[in-house]
């Protein structure tokens, strides 16, 4: 388990996509991590601001919103069936976005 990676995990609210966020150190050694939910159904819009679109080259099945807003933090074992990873252009966008999103960037 690596920062980056997308998994399966169900949030409370059903079976989503999530991507690890947290510390490469960690993804690797801790029992929490901290994970961004990804839409279970086909991005149907663009991004707003708050979201990054992630496909078939992060290992999806197709176009998927995730939402860079609300950074969860779950137990290791709630991550089931891995996804793939997040490709580097879009491990950029979703970091810009997170800064963005939670005015970071103003500091």
């Amino acid at each position: 388990m690596n920062a980056w990676d997308i998994f399966e995990a169900d949030l409370g609210w059903g079976v989503h996509p999530v991507v690890i966020v947290s510390h490469p150190a960690r993804a690797v050694r801790k029992d929490f991590v901290e994970v961004l939910d990804c839409s279970s159904r086909r991005a149907g819009r663009p991004a707003r601001a708050h979201e990054v679109i992630l496909d078939q080259a992060d290992g999806l099945d197709w176009e998927t919103i995730c939402k860079c807003d609300l950074i969860i933090a779950v137990p290791r074992g709630v991550l089931k069936r891995g996804r793939g990873s997040v490709v580097l252009e879009r491990r950029r966008q979703i970091v810009r976005a997170i800064i963005a999103t939670h005015g970071w960037n103003a500091l």
